[in-house]
């Protein structure tokens, strides 16, 4: 099965890389960029994965079955160096040591390859430091950086790279993938990919987890509860409540299997008290598990934030539907939140498309400042809620 199986909707990506992926000599920097959900990072590991598969026949590489391809994939290859963060931002002290790890020649494969999962959460002096190695970079070492949009990187980066853009893969094409891949219902696929708005990571927890699709309808249901300023305080701390909820629900079980793993690997007794260098190693990952919490739960309120705008996006088309005057009864019109379509309907009749472009404008207003500074989360959402009024 080949490493390209899995990227639903990027023929001509696929095809670009493909061809990279065969040549004796592909450009040595890329830039994968593209909304949340594209499959940016998948690319880049496909693409990593074709680069070092052991096939000797240029047309059978990224052939998916191969010892390199399998690796690569499950992020155990040698030659293939990963790094994301799960915190704000990517330090200086871990891009210097890439740097350092991208002078090494491969161990076996053709390439070394370096993927930058978040280059978007790279500041500038850190960025600056991977700068000298994608301009001159190493014989052999090829770097793959993933973002948001070329926006999102150092100008000075992005010009030294190859710019591949993705798209989010239609809705159909994401339920085919969870039908094959996980086993999902088809029924059950389509809905989660809708309401994931072709999301991949997010349909399949959807699709998956009950509990993530009772906590997603509690948030786009919240318009509907408005009615006063009381109600929206109340719904902004409901939907802070469900943010938090949510990470919890993500990170809980990991951070207990991942301090297990640290203990059994530094031979810590079973019981009593640990001695003083281990009890600093567990503190240390506590400390990791606390920053990853944070960043967890402002991913999971912009996530929230971003199904709350698709309520507001199905009243918009309903609206200006209405108002050309094309479908009466807005039948054929395809909403996200299909289940809600009498409500959105009633809600759509109830105000006007002016007043709903200025209610998404404060949601995207309070996901940029959630993300971009350090305002009390609770807060921001008050005040959004209010203005939704």
């Amino acid at each position: 099965m080949s490493v390209w199986v899995d990227l639903q909707g990027q023929d001509s990506v696929v095809a670009q890389l493909r061809r990279a992926a065969q040549s004796s000599s592909p450009t040595h920097a890329w830039l994968l960029t593209g909304p949340p959900g594209s499959g940016r990072s998948n690319a880049a590991l496909a693409f990593a994965a074709a680069l070092v598969c052991e096939r000797p026949e240029l047309a059978a590489r990224g052939c998916g079955v191969c010892k390199a391809c399998h690796t690569t994939l499950a992020g155990t290859n040698a030659d293939v160096t990963y790094i994301a963060t799960e915190k704000t931002t990517i330090t200086i002290d871990e891009s210097r040591a890439l740097v350092r790890k991208a002078h090494d020649s491969p161990s076996s494969s053709r390439w070394r390859v370096m993927i930058v999962g978040d280059a978007d959460r790279m500041a500038e002096r850190t960025t600056n430091v991977l700068l000298k190695a994608i301009e001159e970079p190493p014989p052999r070492t090829i770097w793959i950086l993933c973002a948001p949009s070329p926006a999102d990187v150092l100008v000075t980066i992005r010009s030294r790279c190859r710019t591949l853009t993705l798209r989010l893969p239609p809705v159909a094409d994401v339920a085919a993938l969870l039908v094959r891949r996980d086993g999902i219902e088809p029924e059950l696929a389509l809905t989660a990919a809708r309401a994931a708005q072709s999301h991949i990571g997010i349909a399949r927890r959807l699709a998956t987890d009950p509990g993530a699709r009772e906590r997603r309808d509690a948030t786009v249901n919240l318009p509907l509860k408005l009615r006063d300023i009381s109600t929206a305080v109340q719904s902004a701390a409901s939907l802070l409540e469900l943010a938090q909820a949510e990470a919890s629900s993500s990170n809980e079980e990991r951070d207990a299997v991942e301090k297990v793993s640290l203990l059994r690997s530094l031979g810590a007794p079973e019981t009593g008290t640990l001695p003083p260098p281990m009890r600093a190693q567990v503190r240390a990952l506590e400390e990791d598990q606390k920053r990853r919490a944070k960043r967890s739960v402002t991913d999971q309120l912009d996530r929230a934030l971003t199904d709350l705008l698709s309520f507001y996006r199905d009243v918009l088309v309903l609206q200006l539907d209405a108002r050309a005057g094309t479908s009466a009864e807005h039948a054929a019109l395809e909403l996200v939140n299909d289940p809600l379509r009498a409500q959105l309907q009633d809600f759509a009749a109830r105000s006007r498309p002016e007043t709903t472009l200025v209610r998404m404008d404060a949601i995207n207003s309070v996901r940029r400042r959630l993300t971009t500074t350090n305002v009390a989360p609770l807060l921001a959402l008050e005040a959004m809620a209010v203005s939704l009024l």
